[in-house]
């Protein structure tokens, strides 16, 4: 395919940054993420002060994607997360010294302008009467934002009906010698695996955003499912809302890395976008964070790798992740300093919490939204061939070695089922935590024997081995050993491994997983105690340590004949904690999301054995760490190569294709 011709760099100035807009499905649970109503006194009228209308969240004031109504009296607030500017992350790393608010207003009311400071306090900048049909431009500088800080406005109708029929952020004046911007486009790659209604579904969201029409050149599925999306009975109506734009590929199934390295891939051979997005296949998006995602990263003083935020599928207003990094001396994923998990946006909104107006770094964002530019691409690579878990943090972390550093950007995000509804390190997926956990700090750990992460991985193990997760501590232990093989491994089984896994944690008595707890043996009654059993997590060190000690002791002992036949007791899924089950010879635990349960019973045979190959293996890691590094390191550029992923996915080198 011939690439596109890209349009010619312009200054950007009066460029759109981010629309304001408003969900139209009329769903009350994401509405506080776009309009915070309030009620305020009306000024006095002929002597008397006229009280409000009482104000609650109200679907029906949204009458378009764009525009919002408000009665005689009310007031409405934009200091929301979809429609304030996120201020801060502009003045820190895109080219632009001054940005300006646009708002077309229809009937009598006031336009009142704040800004917020990185601390959370708020200070009003303008104010606006607005009368009849009113174009109101607010010029704003960026220069007091360096650690953070919003900008958004309020709405007050006055005597009659006031409506907001647009607004927008749009950029002002660049830096002194800022190199022009052009407007850049986007691939938008989609990795599923049977989940067609799921895939169809945010195929029609791509497809109807008027936003997206002059963003988004094409769309690529690559399907490694045996569910395909082109068979769901939906898929006629995404495919048509898309139309040119629409590719499919199908391939076996090679996890998320192997799914996102194809659709980095076609985005480079095709050789027409300035960028590629990529999306989980079940997420519900906001389309005009796409568009904002992709206007960030064309005025980016350098690369940026620009991500997007996850909320919670379930409950809609709950900002489950926000900026992330890993801990470099635990090589742990952990929330960036200063920001919260799981916080829900409709019992405190952005005015009230003060730690989301701090800008914060992270060091990389999950690939359920994330934009990479291809000069990025290019320069670091693709994708590590790690079938599923941290190849996204992987890559943000080569990224920022080579220059490009990654901004989970406010006002981009995706609605994405949270990872607390499950615990996939306890299932087949244990392998692939552990594995690739490893690989990439023996990538990127700065420190000579990979910081804390070798102890603590040992004491994972035992813990394990404690709960009595024998299939967990199996996998972790058969992924160290593949890490101490070396990285020729990685491509070679991408395609096999996944199968060598699942039949491995088949073969253990806690992998299976029952739709009820009839289908064991009856718990057998318990002797009468005094006081019950304690299923709290020990919070000090003494405590844990204790705990341990305690737990580690009883697997030295014999298990007693009764629980071998039956379960002591029955543990719901959040009291089944290693404190809890090392107490225990038997017991059966209900999984995290609450749809089957499993039944766990010691094996003092089993566990010491393994405790003692886990210290062996702990041990031959961290003794051969630095030329584990070193190992590593030198095979990078193959790894992620282009050509190493031709091979993979089973695609012809670019000389095969010159002489074919």
């Amino acid at each position: 395919m011939t690439p596109a011709v890209p349009p010619a760099p312009v200054d950007g100035a009066g460029r759109v940054l981010a629309r304001v807009v408003f969900p139209t499905d009329g769903d009350l649970d994401v509405l506080p993420l776009y309009v915070d109503g309030q009620q305020v006194p009306v000024a006095v009228q002929d002597g008397e002060t006229v009280l409000p209308v009482p104000y609650d969240q109200n679907p029906d004031q949204v009458i378009g994607r764009r525009s919002y109504r408000l009665e005689h009296g009310e007031r409405a607030s934009f200091a929301t997360y979809f429609n304030a500017f996120p201020a801060g992350y502009w003045r820190r790393w895109s080219t632009l010294r001054t940005v300006s608010l646009r708002v077309q207003t229809s009937g009598e009311g006031t336009l009142i302008v704040y800004r917020s400071s990185a601390r959370g306090t708020v200070a009003r900048v303008a104010a606006r009467p607005l009368k009849d049909r009113t174009d109101t431009v607010v010029p704003l500088g960026l220069a007091e934002f360096g650690d953070g800080g919003w900008y958004w406005f309020d709405l007050v109708a006055g005597r009659g009906e006031l409506v907001l029929d647009t607004a927008e952020w749009c950029a002002g004046e660049p830096e002194t010698g800022a190199v022009p911007v052009r407007e850049g486009t986007v691939t938008i790659g989609i990795t599923t695996f049977n989940r067609p209604a799921y895939c169809a579904a945010l195929l029609h969201q791509l497809g109807v955003a008027d936003e997206l029409r002059d963003v988004v050149d094409e769309v690529v599925i690559v399907d490694q499912g045996s569910a395909r999306v082109r068979e769901d009975a939906a898929f006629p109506r995404a495919a048509d809302s898309l139309g040119e734009r629409l590719r499919v590929l199908v391939q076996g199934n090679l996890g998320g890395s192997g799914g996102f390295a194809r659709a980095m891939l076609e985005t480079l051979d095709v050789g027409r976008s300035d960028h590629v997005l990529l999306l989980d296949d079940d997420v519900v998006c906001e389309p005009e964070g796409i568009a904002r995602a992709a206007t960030f990263a064309d005025f980016a003083r350098t690369p940026t790798v620009v991500g997007g935020h996850m909320f919670s599928m379930y409950q809609r207003s709950v900002l489950h992740a926000f900026a992330e990094r890993v801990a470099p001396w635990q090589f742990r994923w952990t929330p960036s300093a200063s920001t919260e998990h799981d916080h829900d946006l409709s019992q405190s909104n952005l005015r009230s919490t003060p730690w989301l107006h701090r800008r914060a770094t992270a060091d990389y964002n999950g690939w359920w939204m994330c934009l990479i530019p291809t000069v990025v691409l290019r320069e670091v690579g693709l994708s590590l061939p790690v079938f599923i878990k941290w190849d996204d943090a992987e890559f943000g972390l080569r990224a920022a070695a080579a220059g490009f550093p990654t901004v989970s950007l406010p006002g981009a995000a995706v609605w994405h089922v949270p990872w607390t509804d499950k615990d996939d390190s306890v299932d087949w997926q244990a392998y692939f935590h552990a594995r690739n956990r490893f690989v990439a700090a023996l990538l990127h750990s700065p420190f000579e024997h990979g910081g804390r992460m070798v102890r603590e991985s040992l004491a994972i193990q035992l813990k394990h081995l404690m709960a009595m997760q024998y299939s967990a501590a199996h996998l972790r232990e058969q992924a160290l050993v593949d890490v101490l093989a070396g990285p020729d491994r990685l491509h070679a089984t991408l395609s096999t491994q996944l199968q060598e896994v699942r039949a491995a944690h088949a073969t253990f008595d806690d992998s299976r997983v029952a739709a009820d707890v009839s289908e064991f043996a009856a718990v057998r009654p318990a002797k009468p105690r005094k006081r019950e059993p304690r299923t709290a997590k020990p919070t000090s060190h003494a405590a844990v340590l204790l705990t341990a000690a305690v737990g580690l002791a009883r697997q030295l002992t014999p298990v007693p004949a009764g629980s071998v036949d039956r379960p002591e007791r029955e543990l719901p899924a959040a009291d089944a904690g290693w404190w809890s089950l090392s107490r225990l010879d038997s017991a059966l635990v209900s999984t995290t999301d609450g749809t089957g349960v499993s039944w766990h019973r010691r094996d003092r045979a089993r566990a010491l054995a393994a405790a003692r190959r886990a210290a062996q293996v702990h041990q031959q890691l961290l003794r051969e760490w630095p030329r584990l590094a070193a190992e590593y390191r030198a095979a990078l550029p193959d790894l992620v190569g282009v050509d190493a992923w031709r091979k993979t996915l089973d695609l012809p080198l670019p000389d095969d294709e010159d002489t074919a």
